[in-house]
């Protein structure tokens, strides 16, 4: 009888206490279930070793990106925010369109709707509206700004800029129309195309800043737009067999002509606000044409402030758009994989391996093995490497070639960030913290002598001195 009694009490206090947690899950006081379910339902660990947390997501992400302290995911009819500690979701909000502007410390997250004017820029831990606007056809989200566009009438629209967080413009500037399209993130504009890689998003890392000289093509006219003050610069328009981007500071003019069953490429350089000629190069392929005819519809692949070419000895080639210089050119049978203001990272010869270079200098910084069916990414803190065969992902300094992370993992990488990365397998995300780094501050890069480089003394870039040759730094 006591046995059925002592029986009876448990069965009636976990009654009780089931109930209890019935009730409060029902009044959003603590609701224990999604937790249990998302451990129940967890897949396998998306990699080896561990990531430091993995999430079901509501759908196949269109985009990701690390803004601060949250993880911001784009679907295609809404956006949401996670946060990098933990991967809860911080909120959700239904949009078309988002794109993340600003850096590490003042994020915001712009958002809008379908063939609809205006967007909100939404704080990335709250989802607070920071301001709101019910006019804009057009934004364009850059790491230092943003820039968003709005037309009274077609032929009469105004260009402005504003800082990140900032509520007060920073210019407005007149434009005969502006080409956007049904989506008003981040039309395109007349620059460089990025080196893609499989296996890595086309935008993990995130907003670029935004570049000296703004190109936008308008009923077939290309008006450069000087990104510092909002004057336009020049209004020109391209002869037949031309094509006209804006790199680096400077206004590229391509010229393709089709002659003897091939293409000749004449590219020259003029100087924006006094139109002269700052330099010509004869032969350099910029793989802007398609086919015998000529017609060139790519912009030309590169990073922010260089572009890529092929050089009539078959060699690929990095030019520093600014002035010219020819940056980094590969031994013929060398493949460039990715390539920034700083670095290159190129496939050798025979298809083995990885070689990360920095530009302007004449040997290559690291070697690392990669199979042939690999694929490598330039991402401003670290260099990703995805290698198949066996399922790899590894991260590394791009000019130490130091190890930052090192995982068995099949899943992609979509976001990289000063502390880690975020991969994704299926509906599956998760984080990859970086091996000493702090999760507040960027991955450090060490300088020559193992010293932290200095700021100041950058060179090799745009408006920038020429690097000193290997041997003027080893003597």
């Amino acid at each position: 009888m006591a046995k059925g009694s002592a029986r009876g009490s448990f069965m009636s206090a976990l009654a009780i206490a089931l109930i209890a947690v019935i009730v409060l899950a029902a009044t959003n006081v603590w609701n224990p279930f999604p937790g249990v379910w998302d451990w129940v339902n967890r897949d396998e660990p998306i990699s080896d070793p561990d990531v430091v947390w993995q999430q079901r997501i509501g759908g196949t992400p269109q985009s990701v990106t690390i803004a601060g302290n949250a993880v911001v995911i784009r679907y295609r009819t809404r956006v949401e925010a996670r946060s990098l500690t933990t991967g809860l979701r911080l909120w959700e909000r239904k949009a078309d369109w988002a794109a993340v502007a600003g850096g590490d410390r003042d994020a915001v997250v712009a958002a809008g709707k379908l063939l609809s004017k205006g967007y909100e820029l939404l704080d990335p831990e709250t989802g607070a509206v920071r301001r709101s606007d019910d006019s804009a056809v057009g934004v364009w989200t850059y790491r230092n700004a943003l820039l968003d566009a709005r037309c009274r009438e077609p032929r009469d629209c105004t260009l402005t800029a504003w800082d990140p967080r900032g509520s007060n413009p920073i210019w407005t500037t007149f434009l005969p129309g502006v080409e956007t399209g049904p989506l008003a993130g981040n039309p395109d504009t007349l620059g460089t195309r990025r080196l893609t890689a499989r296996q890595v998003d086309d935008g993990a890392s995130g907003p670029v800043e935004m570049p000296p000289l703004l190109g936008l093509s308008v009923d077939g006219r290309v008006h450069i737009v000087d990104t510092a003050t909002g004057r336009v610069m020049q209004d020109v328009e391209p002869g037949p067999e031309d094509r006209i981007v804006v790199v680096g500071g400077r206004m590229l003019r391509i010229e393709a002509r089709s002659a003897d069953g091939t293409c000749y490429f004449t590219v020259t350089a003029r100087d924006p606000t006094t139109g002269q000629e700052v330099w010509r190069r004869d032969g350099l392929n910029l793989r802007t044409a398609d086919g015998a005819g000529c017609a060139q519809r790519e912009d030309p692949q590169g990073g922010e402030n260089v572009f890529v070419g092929v050089a009539p000895d078959a060699r690929e080639t990095v030019v520093d758009a600014y002035d010219g210089r020819v940056l980094w050119s590969g031994p013929k049978g060398e493949k460039l994989l990715a390539v920034d203001d700083r670095y290159a990272l190129s496939r050798s010869a025979d298809g083995r391996s990885v070689i990360g270079s920095e530009l302007a200098i004449d040997r290559a910084r690291w070697t690392r093995p990669l199979n042939s069916d690999g694929s490598a990414a330039l991402t401003r803190y670290a260099a990703v490497l995805v290698d198949r065969r066996p399922d790899r992902i590894v991260a590394l300094d791009p000019r130490s070639g130091r190890e930052l992370v090192n995982v068995r993992s099949s899943a992609e990488v979509l976001a990289v960030g000063p502390a880690g990365m975020v991969i994704g397998e299926g509906r599956d995300i998760g984080y990859l913290r970086f091996a000493g780094v702090s999760t507040g501050g960027p991955a450090p890069t060490a300088g020559p002598g193992g010293q932290e480089p200095d700021p100041g003394t950058e060179c090799g870039g745009p408006k920038q001195p020429e690097c000193p040759s290997a041997s003027d730094k080893d003597g």
